[in-house]
């Protein structure tokens, strides 16, 4: 998909050639005497169109509108989240029409609104292809997002820029998430990785069960011998700044499918486990962002990926395990195995000397029933590090809420047979998960983002979310020297 950024005022927008053309309309919009002015005064005089967020009216081949369909939609006070909503709505009500170029007017725009415009209208229209070549019919080709002067668009085009590279990261980041586990493998992950290092300032270097042995990660491995897919620890470099500038990592949990190994899971569901690998799909995405962009900063993503099976050669529970800290750990539930992968990459970390280390992790259901499907769980001991990735959370609409990981939480984790156990009891799951983390990133400033209930929806809306691409992307362009 192709976006472009055009001066397009309501008389030109009449007269654009496209197949579809929404107009979003704040409250206090003031219609003038072109075409479809005339149309939102009569809308608005006979009660068709009111200011309520997301109330839309379509017009098929409306007097004086060259597009064959006209949305009017209205964005309420007119913020980035209304109209990120109503946005949706619009493309969401055009998807039976099956446009392949659409144009979007606002009247008004801001930086924030049109990053709203561009992730909504990127987000609604997404469309799955790798294992459906069917759906590649329903694919759009072309989105305008016009403003009323020139002006207004050399006003927010650095916005856009950053938007546009954002909706192509969220969206390599759905693919993998999206893909069937036999068509994501560790090997076919870190082949992407790869793909990823074709471009400027990117680097890739992939560490097989041979590498990752001779490092001495220990937990990582155990996870991944119950399965004949080999793993695979992939480590990709974006440099834009400086050497001497201490890079930020990323640490992505690459289950590419989680049986839960010898704790197997309930069989109901169990196909959304190929979304286990999101928080590297994340990684894959923010990579694929920042090569768009070029910002001068420096960003280490490390993903350590495999599968969690259950066979002869799986872990099992009460096994014990020596990580790559040294620190021997019982495994009392092998379907806890995330924290396994993710706490030796969290001390393969260390080498770089990193000015703060993220991790992101599909990591405990206890985190959905905490926070539902809106906000993903941010744990972090730097108060500075949290605010900046809440602020970032916020501009991106990519949410996240802060949770305590006092040391008292820490307590269910002890072991009488190794230095700490890999689960504690059911009470407050997604904060002793954090807390076993944290054990491995005490040399650096850290924060832990559980992404088990924003990564994927489920149900009739089945899919990976791209998130959080944005959060992330928001925060490292904060931190350009």
């Amino acid at each position: 998909m192709n976006f472009e950024l055009k001066t397009l005022d309501l008389k030109a927008a009449a007269g654009f050639n496209t197949d579809a053309l929404v107009v979003l309309l704040p409250s206090h919009f003031k219609p003038g005497r072109d075409a479809i002015s005339l149309l939102i005064t009569k809308a608005r005089a006979n009660a068709d169109l009111d200011d309520s967020v997301g109330k839309l009216l379509s017009i098929w081949h409306a007097d004086g509108v060259k597009a064959s369909r006209l949305v009017l939609v209205s964005t309420g006070e007119g913020s980035a989240r209304s109209v990120r909503t109503a946005t949706a709505a619009a493309v969401g009500a055009l998807k039976s029409a099956n446009p392949k170029t659409i144009a979007v007017c606002l009247p008004d725009g801001t930086q924030q609104r049109v990053h709203a415009v561009v992730q909504a209208v990127a987000d609604a229209s997404y469309v799955f292809t790798t294992t459906k070549p069917s759906a590649k019919a329903s694919l759009l080709k072309r989105v305008t997002v016009g403003l009323p002067t020139a002006e207004k668009v050399k006003a927010v085009k650095g916005a856009f820029t950053t938007a546009t590279a954002l909706a192509q990261g969220v969206a390599l980041a759905k693919e993998w998430g999206n893909r069937p586990a036999n068509h994501a493998t560790p090997t076919m992950l870190a082949r992407a990785a790869q793909g990823l290092a074709k471009k400027s300032r990117i680097k890739c270097q992939v560490l097989g069960p041979k590498e990752v042995e001779k490092l001495g990660m220990g937990s990582f491995a155990a996870v991944a011998q119950g399965s004949s897919e080999p793993l695979r620890f992939i480590v990709l470099h974006y440099t834009g700044a400086a050497k001497t500038v201490a890079p930020t990592v990323l640490v992505g949990k690459g289950i590419t499918f989680d049986t839960g190994g010898i704790s197997l899971k309930p069989g109901p569901g169990m196909d959304e486990m190929k979304f286990d690998m999101c928080g590297a799909a994340s990684v894959l995405g923010t990579f694929e962002a920042l090569a768009a962009l070029q910002p001068a900063i420096n960003v280490v993503g490390l993903i350590p990926t495999c599968e969690n099976m259950p066979s002869s050669n799986a872990l099992k529970p009460g096994d014990v395990v020596t990580s790559m800290s040294g620190q021997t750990i019982e495994v009392l539930n092998t379907d806890a195995e995330g924290r396994l992968i993710l706490c030796d990459a969290l001390t393969y970390a260390k080498r770089f000397k990193p000015r703060a280390v993220i991790d992101i992790a599909t990591l405990t259901g206890a985190c959905v029933i905490s926070l539902g499907h809106i906000r993903s769980g941010l744990f972090s001991p730097s108060d500075d590090l949290a605010q900046a990735l809440m602020q970032a959370g916020e501009e991106s609409m990519d949410l996240c809420w802060r949770l305590p990981l006092d040391e008292e939480y820490a307590e269910g984790l002890k072991s009488n047979f190794a230095d700490v156990a890999n689960v504690a009891g059911r009470d407050g799951g997604a904060v002793t998960a954090a807390k076993f983390l944290q054990r491995f990133a005490k040399d650096f400033p850290w924060a832990h983002l559980d992404i088990a209930g924003a990564a994927w929806k489920t149900g009739a809306a089945k899919g990976a979310t791209g998130r959080p691409v944005g959060l992330l992307l928001h925060y490292l362009l904060r931190t350009k020297a």
